[in-house]
C-alpha cells in the first residue's frame, strides 16, 4: 500500500476492505455520522464527506492558531497560551496526515489501483 495508508484498513480488493474503510471513515468523521445508513452503504460518499470534514478541521485549526494568542491574551497566562498554541501545532500536521489518508482510501474506491514504485 502507499505511504499513508492507514493500518486499520484492510488492502483494496481483500476480503472486507470496504467494511474496515467504512469502519476508520467513520472514526475521523463527528459521531452523529453514524446515525446515516446512507454512508455505510455507500462508502465513497462517506469518503468525500470525511475529506470535506477534515479539510474544514485543518483550515480551522489554522485560523485558530493565528488567533489564539490575541483572543487569549487576556484571559490566560502565558503559559497557558503557549500550551494552546503547542496544540495547535500537534493537531495541524495530524489533521494534514488524516486527509492523506482519508484521500487514499477514497481514490482506492473509486477503484485506482496503487502500482508499487522502485
Amino acid at each position: 500500500m502507499p505511504p499513508g495508508w492507514p493500518s486499520e484498513v484492510r488492502p483494496p480488493g481483500s476480503p472486507d476492505w470496504e467494511t474496515s474503510a467504512v469502519a476508520w471513515l467513520l472514526d475521523a468523521v463527528p459521531p452523529d455520522y453514524r446515525a446515516y445508513e446512507v454512508l455505510r452503504r455507500h462508502p465513497l460518499a462517506l469518503a468525500r464527506m470525511a475529506r470535506q470534514h477534515v479539510q474544514a478541521s485543518i483550515e480551522a485549526a489554522r485560523d485558530g492558531y493565528r488567533g489564539a494568542a490575541v483572543d487569549l491574551k487576556e484571559h490566560l497566562p502565558p503559559h497557558a497560551i503557549e500550551a494552546v498554541l503547542e496544540t495547535y501545532r500537534r493537531e495541524g500536521p495530524r489533521l494534514v496526515g488524516l486527509g492523506k489518508s482519508i484521500e487514499l482510501v477514497e481514490r482506492a474506491l473509486r477503484g485506482e489501483h496503487f502500482v508499487e514504485r522502485l
